[in-house]
């Protein structure tokens, strides 16, 4: 199966090899058929400490590091 690949924006980079990443979601409501914007954060591993706050990233499923981490920094797209 093929790990997910998901694109999102750094809201925090305070702990050691962690990123939090805020990923947006839009899908057309069922029944009103307006446009829904949904978000969540994702844990992301960080092994060089290279993403800081407000960088646009892309984060890969992995298998779980952590309690929280199961997603994988892949590349920084701001640089």
């Amino acid at each position: 199966m093929p790990k997910r690949v998901l694109q999102g924006v750094v809201v925090g980079d305070k702990t050691d090899k962690t990123v939090v990443v805020k990923v947006e979601r839009r899908f057309t409501h069922p029944l009103l058929k307006k446009t829904v914007r949904r978000t969540k954060k994702y844990h992301a591993h960080d092994e060089a400490n290279s993403a800081k706050t407000g960088d646009l990233v892309r984060i890969e499923e992995c298998r779980p590091l952590s309690k929280l981490k199961s997603w994988m920094l892949v590349e920084n797209l701001s640089s």
